[in-house]
């Protein structure tokens, strides 16, 4: 039989384009994380003072929630670019971008000194953030995904994926050492401009970590058919022929990012608005917690990520949607104790079912899409997803407990994004060891031959 799998890459070459995905969406991470703890604990008072601070903090999540609105885009522009020449080029323009505007946010005026163009501006650099990651997380998790084999790209995937909790640590320990460091005026003065800043040194060293790497082997190989073909008949553009071929797939994927998106924000981000502003507790203490979990978070990716290597991708996916619905109503009781050992447990087991479903979703999503509409398919169903999920999980959480006056009403919200993505995942179908070198831009992607698996 004839081996149609796709063609790898050393074992050395890889170790390298996983380290430079890695690091690479560190620092993405990093920056887009920073600015929303840094909504959570700074920006209703740097930037809204005139509010009561729930309602300041609330504002400050409309700004975090505003960024999401151009990550969609992102995804289209990045990914129709991304399908037409490259992957790797593509990755370096995000990392400019998402870098640029995160030094610019650490240098930003707040509003006792410009007024109202303070927040306008606020919202203008984190619209570029989002743009730029959502263009970040497809290029990253298919440079990956396209350098490996069918048999462990589960666990390599889910490298990039570790960027997230990877950042969110970077973030949350460079504010938890300026608060240590730093009384409350201090930190509200200047020290939380810090870590913005230090982001043009870390967007350097992801620059350098970047270029050095080469384009997929199998993106080459499907370029080099499509010019072939393109003399017969012109190729649809990516974007269509996601639309043409690819939408089912493209609604599981949306329907998968739910109970992941949602959960991450409540867990991550709404917690520490939560424990300061709700519970009277200390930013320091809200932060170690995050701190600690991002970290056992960054351990159990590559687990779960190999485990979908030998069980599936749904199974293992499954797992965490059912788990974090139903963390949702141990997780604020264990907050609401205020013991430090407690919140920690809490966050940290959210982020064990949260890991469940991240982990494999770099490899679920890259196996739903031939490689011309690759980028494209699934940028758009994992960044249009972010809108409905992500985006407003914070602001809605706020809202909810502004009204309620406690944590039911945010608890019912986790758990009707798990029922979602349950329903979803039902529907779609398993990829485990699908060939990724289905190169034609309107098939979707073969199931692997005998020989790669």
């Amino acid at each position: 039989m004839t081996d149609t799998s796709p063609p790898t890459t050393a074992p050395g070459a890889l170790r390298r384009v996983v380290a430079a995905s890695l690091i690479g969406t560190t620092i993405e991470w990093y920056d887009y994380f920073l600015y929303g703890s840094a909504a959570a604990l700074v920006f209703g008072h740097v930037f809204f003072p005139k509010s009561d601070p729930l309602t300041g903090t609330l504002l400050a999540f409309l700004t975090y929630a505003i960024g999401f609105a151009a990550r969609p885009v992102g995804a289209l522009v990045f990914g129709h670019f991304g399908d037409r020449i490259g992957r790797k080029n593509l990755l370096v323009v995000s990392l400019l971008l998402m870098g640029g505007a995160t030094t610019l946010i650490g240098l930003l005026p707040g509003y006792d000194s410009i007024g109202v163009a303070a927040p306008l501006l606020l919202t203008v650099l984190r619209l570029v953030q989002g743009f730029a990651v959502g263009g970040e997380w497809g290029g990253a998790v298919l440079l990956v995904s396209e350098h490996g084999d069918a048999r462990r790209r589960g666990f390599w995937a889910s490298w990039p994926q570790g960027g997230v909790p990877a950042g969110n640590l970077l973030a949350a320990g460079v504010l938890s050492l300026m608060t240590a460091v730093q009384d409350d005026a201090a930190f509200l003065s200047w020290g939380w401009r810090v870590p913005f800043l230090l982001s043009a040194v870390l967007v350097g060293v992801g620059l350098w970590i970047r270029i050095s790497v080469d384009e997929s082997p199998v993106f080459k190989e499907a370029l080099a058919e499509a010019g072939r073909r393109e003399a017969a008949a012109p190729e649809q553009p990516p974007l269509l022929a996601v639309l043409r071929h690819h939408w089912r797939d493209v609604l599981v994927a949306m329907g998968a990012r739910m109970a992941e998106n949602i959960s991450y924000y409540v867990l991550t981000t709404f917690v520490l608005a939560y424990c300061v502003e709700h519970l009277g507790l200390g930013k320091q203490t809200a932060l170690n917690a995050v701190l600690i979990a991002s970290a056992v978070q960054f351990c159990l990716i590559p687990l779960f990520g190999a485990l979908s290597d030998k069980v599936g991708r749904r199974p293992v996916y499954l797992a965490g949607a059912v788990g974090v619905g139903a963390w949702a109503w141990a997780f604020f009781a264990l907050v609401d104790t205020k013991s430090f050992p407690l919140l920690t447990l809490a966050v940290t087991v959210g982020l064990v079912f949260h890991s469940a479903m991240y982990a494999p979703q770099a490899a679920y999503f890259s196996e739903l899409f031939s490689t011309r509409t690759r980028y494209s398919g699934a940028s758009i169903g994992a960044q249009f997803a972010s809108v409905a999920a992500g985006a407003p999980a914070p602001l809605i959480a706020t809202a909810l407990l502004k009204s309620a006056g406690d944590s039911t009403p945010i608890s019912v919200y986790v758990s009707l994004a798990a029922l979602v993505t349950v329903l979803a995942l039902l529907a779609g179908r398993e990829t485990r060891g699908r060939d990724l070198a289905a190169a034609g831009s309107g098939t979707a992607a073969r199931p692997a031959s005998p020989a790669s698996t």
